[in-house]
């Protein structure tokens, strides 16, 4: 169910800004393109047309990003978090070393033995933390992982089968963040989050950049068929939507695309700070099933894009959260889509069938939804349990 809506007044309809290039560009996107697309495994993931399901709920057609095959990771962060490893021990060699280190030698392994010595470390509800210990074990580094209490045993053993240490700490994810850097800051170990703040600004531009991969991708997929009229975006601490709401913003100046936040009723940071239009932190007091948008504190990048970049933030319960994964797994294509992966349909379904907010959002039987499938079964015990239901 929609629990909350709230329309942007702050939405800038002009260019995207030099401001904002500084923050995340096309150039960046770019770069970490031609960097990712040479990994062993790279492959693009599917654009599926769900032409019925668009039918059904009454709009035109909806272009779902299926993420849940990339890198063998099930979810989108395999994009980000090791890109962001990966510049981390490019920049930390080069300071060690000097100018000459290239990306060629390091996938050659031939600073192996001094990237050993580097430790990264994050905290994560599970799929980051996931991506970033990917890449430790992908380009030779150390990992430790700090994860919450309500981070399930599954996801904290992908990691570890990664060859990660993972904590546990007490409390949510935003405590166990800064945990994570306290003890790095003790340790000399490496944040690799995508979670910016003040001072900490340089690896997440890095990872929102891998994340725009997608949108890369999508581009290349719809080829001839017409732009999306809107993007439904998971919220989470808003890296994601920043990133693909740049991306799109920048590259078709032009085409009034409508960005769509979704949240959880639990972790509405973003909607509070469009709100309030400034940064608002939430205490999360209860956990969502969509273990990916649980966050509390919004990041500060994201929100740079998306103060005046989104058009709506919406919140929403868990209540169609199953039903969805379950109508997913079971049409023709059989999606599998974990948890978080259907909040973004959750969210337009929702839209439309309150008729205030759909004419609001400018949602009709002309438009064109672009939905992101952000993860699979991340926890398989988990997934089978909800779509056995």
């Amino acid at each position: 169910m929609l629990t909350e809506h709230f329309h942007n007044t702050q939405k800038d309809t002009g260019h995207y800004s030099n401001d904002l290039r500084y923050v995340l560009s096309l150039q960046n996107t770019i770069a970490a393109f031609e960097e990712i697309k040479t990994w062993e495994g790279y492959a693009k993931t599917p654009l599926h047309s769900l032409d019925s399901m668009a039918s059904d709920i009454g709009v035109k057609n909806i272009y779902y990003k299926d993420e849940s095959s990339r890198f063998g990771l099930g979810s989108f962060k395999a994009l980000g978090g090791t890109y962001g490893v990966l510049k981390f021990i490019h920049h930390a060699l080069k300071k060690e070393i000097g100018d000459e280190v290239s990306m060629k030698d390091i996938h050659a392994g031939k600073y192996s033995e001094q990237i050993s010595k580097y430790t990264v470390t994050t905290a994560t509800d599970g799929n980051h933390g996931r991506s970033v210990a990917f890449g430790a074990k992908l380009f030779g580094c150390k990992c430790q992982i700090y994860i919450h209490s309500e981070v399930s045993s599954g996801r904290q053993k992908a990691m570890e089968d990664l060859e990660a240490t993972v904590n546990r700490v007490s409390g949510n994810y935003d405590e166990s963040l800064q945990i994570c850097i306290e003890d790095a800051g003790k340790n000399n170990w490496y944040v690799i989050s995508d979670t910016s703040y003040e001072g900490y600004t340089k690896y997440p531009r890095y990872i929102m950049a891998g994340y725009n991969v997608m949108a890369e991708e999508i581009i290349d997929q719809i080829k001839d068929r017409p732009l999306p009229t809107h993007v439904f975006l998971q919220g989470g601490v808003g890296s994601f939507p920043g990133a693909i709401c740049g991306y799109f913003w920048e590259k078709f100046p032009g085409n009034n695309i409508k960005f769509v936040v979704v949240e959880s009723e639990y972790a509405p940071c973003l909607i509070r700070s469009a709100q309030n239009n400034q940064m608002t932190s939430v205490n999360i007091k209860q956990e969502t099933m969509m273990a990916g948008l649980s966050c509390g504190e919004p990041s500060l990048l994201g929100w740079e894009i998306l103060k005046s970049g989104a058009d709506d933030f919406i919140t929403i319960n868990d209540s169609s959260i199953p039903g969805l994964m379950r109508l997913l797994a079971e049409n023709n294509l059989k999606i599998e889509a974990g948890e978080s992966s259907v909040a973004g349909l959750a969210g337009l379904i929702e839209s439309m069938e309150d008729q205030k907010i759909a004419k609001a959002m400018g949602l009709n039987k002309e438009s064109i939804v672009l939905l992101f499938g952000t993860e699979g079964a991340t926890d398989p015990d988990i997934y089978r349990s909800i779509i056995s239901e």
